[in-house]
């Protein structure tokens, strides 16, 4: 495996971002000239399209009706080709937001104060996936109703234990937090990354990334990559991360 080096360096940490999303396709995956994962979990964001190569517009189009019945998104980033955005736009899209790739090398990753009693472990063992999953299901948005689909997504991952690793973080006795790494294609996925509504603006959100990036840098990882909310775009940067691309998010 190659290790990516340069937080520019933008194929490695797409492709991280594309094979994370396809493990939660339990419903249904595909990947070549269109890539697409299906949750089954009634949440648009984990059912989508993330990729269209040149020349497949139609084919996406068609192998987009696999994603019926659920809510669902497209990704339009630079692994898609130049003007699928608009193209989409043309065949009655809409554009829905955008999501920024931050990225940072790990030698430069700054810590942030966090809460002294706050401690960050591995997940399952103290607490299991159940815990974990109901304490990032409300910021997420995932509904009460949609939580044992949710659950059985999570257990059903294809990813061995080394490239997935869970964190919860810890206070009051329980879950407040979550982070994820995904050790893939040479660089650091940092996934999964939210806070409890009524422990935020503490830095719990941002010691378990921070906990997550300690863990690929001692793999010997060089660059981290994730996908930021409006939220926690102004974090990431305090922490050293940059933005190093854009995914347009478009609904048809």
């Amino acid at each position: 495996m190659n290790v990516v080096d340069s937080v520019y360096d933008l194929e490695p940490q797409l492709a991280n971002n594309r094979d994370y999303w396809l493990g939660y396709g339990r419903a249904d995956r595909l990947d070549g000239d269109v890539t697409l994962y299906r949750s089954g979990v009634r949440h648009p964001q984990l059912n989508g399209v993330l990729r269209v190569r040149e020349g497949a517009l139609d084919t996406a189009l068609t192998e987009a009706k696999r994603l019926d019945g659920v809510p669902w998104i497209w990704w339009v980033g630079p692994d898609s080709y130049v003007g699928l955005a608009s193209d989409l736009v043309g065949v009655g899209a809409t554009r829905v937001g955008a999501i920024p790739v931050m990225a940072v090398s790990l030698d430069g990753v700054k810590n942030l104060p966090s809460p002294p009693d706050l401690s960050i472990v591995e997940i399952p063992g103290r607490y299991g996936l159940r815990e974990w999953v109901e304490a990032y299901a409300p910021s997420m948005g995932v509904t009460p109703d949609q939580l044992d689909a949710d659950l059985a997504m999570e257990e059903e991952r294809p990813d061995g234990p080394v490239e997935l690793v869970r964190f919860g973080a810890l206070l009051d006795g329980r879950i407040v937090g979550t982070a994820t790494l995904f050790d893939r294609a040479g660089a650091a996925g940092i996934y999964v990354v939210t806070t409890r509504v009524e422990y935020r603006r503490r830095g719990i959100g941002a010691a378990a990334t921070a906990a997550a990036l300690d863990v690929a840098r001692s793999r010997g990882l060089r660059v981290a990559t994730l996908q930021a909310s409006e939220a926690g775009a102004e974090v990431y940067r305090r922490m050293g991360f940059e933005t190093v691309a854009t995914y347009d998010i478009v609904g048809l």
